[in-house]
């Protein structure tokens, strides 16, 4: 009878989560509401990703939260003219059991707490946006916005522009987007329109240009106005050269997917997004391990005062370095990339204060590149203004990760299992690995993995967002 009992408990668990996917996948389409179970994502979500998130919720309130105790919320939700926002479910959930014995009030409940997000954002106009290299980040960039794609999506991949051009070019680059050796293959379809120069992915239409240079390109002559354009190359980092995507036809704005050089903003979304005006013409979204280590900062200074502290990057090999020892102009990085340990700079440390004024001067930083394709960890070494200890330390952070403004930025693991390998895709900053956190009086040693690839790109995603003025709103609020 155990069996069975056990059985029948998973059949229902799965049958539920069926029922959800559809509903999840409307309302962002139709609505773009994106459904949340304490700060985990469920759009494209697979059935078994639904269950598994229901079982994490246990960790963070200390109580189970069955889905047949979540599945009326997104039945609520529904139907509701909720536009444009983010709705953690969980939380929602989670606060109304522990005040009602049946679900007679929730529609009423859900009308209460949404009532910010009804019909939020409809007249604000969809944008275009150009990606501008098509490399690791860039085609991580174009699965993020192809996910998003209905008739609510404001944020629209209209091009991609390449160097090149040569007899099955674009063939190769589709299929790059097609499959991907660490994030797997592309969740949908993706097609080739050869004589008009194009992509089509999911019912997305994605022009593909070429140019040898910004100013090259009328973005104008395929329909594409006051656009984005994104630079994931890297060739450019400072006004000068970021200035000639300005220069295109049909180009407003100027996103560089790097740390740029001299007066332009270093943006690290979720800490200082609100510096920008929408006067800025061009923004850097900084380096993944920035994103990475800042917000996790900004949250221990905020509490305890950080005196001053070194960052240890622990980061996977990059395209930058050989694949064999060959000739590189940098020190070090003309080594074997996958055979050795090498020992370079990093500018993420420095970079911090970028976004964060008040660490300025106070953060050293290297950084050691590991024979791993992806995934890094950065080691935080801080002496602090205030007292605290382990598990006070880990208290806070995981606080953060869940209640804070911080929390799409801050994820939090209490695993003693967790490698490199089960961060791939993640889509936060940084992961915290409390199990591994060290704290004693006025000094703290916190453990950061982060994806620095995906997690990066949907940092970048939210920069992209706020430079166009496309604002979600994230409900429940935090208080």
């Amino acid at each position: 009878m155990s069996a069975d009992k056990h059985l029948r408990s998973w059949q229902e668990r799965f049958e539920m989560a069926e029922a959800m996917q559809p509903l999840l996948g409307k309302l962002y389409r139709n609505q773009g509401v994106e459904v949340m179970l304490y700060g985990k994502p469920l759009l494209s979500a697979s059935t078994i990703e639904v269950i598994k998130a229901h079982r994490l919720v246990r960790r963070h309130v200390g109580e189970k939260l069955r889905l047949r105790e979540s599945f009326p919320f997104v039945e609520a939700l529904s139907k509701l003219a909720v536009k444009h926002c983010k709705v953690d479910i969980g939380k929602l959930a989670v606060n109304y059991w522990k005040n009602h014995s049946d679900a007679s009030e929730i529609q009423a409940y859900m009308t209460r707490e949404l009532e910010g997000a009804m019909n939020y954002g409809d007249d604000t106009p969809a944008r275009d946006v150009v990606l501008y290299g098509f490399g690791r980040i860039g085609r991580l960039l174009a699965r993020l916005m192809i996910e998003r794609t209905g008739q609510s999506n404001k944020l629209c991949l209209r091009a991609i522009v390449l160097r090149g051009g040569k007899k099955g070019d674009l063939e190769k680059r589709a299929s790059l987007l097609r499959r991907d050796s660490v994030h797997g293959a592309f969740n949908g379809s993706v097609e080739v329109d050869e004589e008009n120069n194009a992509i089509i992915a999911n019912g997305t239409y994605i022009q593909v240009i070429y140019a040898n240079s910004p100013d090259e390109v009328d973005y104008t002559k395929y329909g594409i106005n006051d656009a984005l354009v994104v630079d994931n190359t890297g060739i450019w980092k400072d006004e000068n050269g970021l200035g000639l995507h300005l220069k295109s036809k049909g180009s407003s704005k100027v996103l560089l997917t790097a740390p740029a050089k001299g007066a332009i903003k270093n943006v690290v979304y979720g800490v200082n997004d609100s510096d920008i005006l929408d006067t800025d013409t061009i923004v850097s979204a900084a380096s993944c391990t920035t994103n990475a280590i800042t917000p996790i900062l900004k949250a221990v200074n905020d509490k305890y005062g950080i005196e001053n502290g070194h960052v240890e990057t622990i980061h996977s090999y990059t395209n930058d370095q050989n694949l064999i020892d060959n000739y590189h102009k940098a020190d070090r990085r003309g080594r074997s990339a996958p055979l050795n340990m090498v020992i370079t700079e990093t500018g993420a440390a420095k970079a911090v204060s970028k976004a964060l004024p008040a660490l300025e001067g106070k953060l050293t930083g290297n950084a050691i590149r590991v024979p791993t394709p992806n995934v890094s960890m950065a080691i935080i070494s801080l002496n602090l203004n205030g007292e605290t200890d382990r598990d006070e330390m880990n208290d806070y952070l995981k606080h953060m990760a869940l209640q804070s403004d911080l929390q799409y930025q801050i994820d939090f693991t209490e695993s003693t299992e967790i490698v490199s390998n089960d961060l791939v895709g993640s889509r936060y900053a940084g992961v915290v690995d409390s199990q591994a956190t060290i704290a004693d009086g006025k000094r703290a040693i916190l453990y950061v993995w982060y994806d620095n690839e995906f997690g990066y790109s949907c940092q970048v995603v939210g920069v992209m967002q706020k430079m166009l003025g496309l604002t979600t709103l994230s409900l429940p609020s935090q208080k």
